[in-house]
């Protein structure tokens, strides 16, 4: 374990500067490198790339599962479903409609009642 660590602290202190082979250990760092500091550092990150982040639509699901006196888990298992998954369904991330159907019928809701728990598709 202590070996582990050593070559741990060992890999952090290497640069690509000063890394082996890289011009034997010599810093290639120009002196004006630490002037490269952003002086707003109030400015937000960039954002991330929004094709990757799944859509958040708002739902009753938690609602409608707290009328009826249920935990994520009853749920789950009524449904068939992961826990995980009721909790995803719950905070708005989109799932399929084989999903959708389980927990209505779950919760004891015709599919009829589908707008009124999921909202409108898109």
């Amino acid at each position: 374990m202590e070996q582990d660590d050593k070559v741990f602290a060992k890999a952090l202190s290497l640069s690509p500067a000063n890394a082996p082979g890289a011009g034997g250990g010599a810093s290639l760092r120009s002196e004006g490198a630490e002037a490269h500091v952003r002086e707003d550092q109030g400015t937000e990150a960039p954002a991330l790339n929004d094709a990757k982040t799944p859509k958040k639509t708002s739902n009753n699901v938690r609602k409608i599962r707290i009328e009826r006196m249920m935990s994520k888990a009853e749920l789950a298992r009524r449904a068939n479903l992961s826990v995980l998954t009721i909790d995803r369904v719950e905070r708005g991330y989109g799932c399929r409609m084989d999903t959708k159907r389980k927990i209505l019928e779950a919760l004891g809701l015709n599919l009829a009642d589908r707008v009124r728990v999921f909202g409108e598709e898109e």
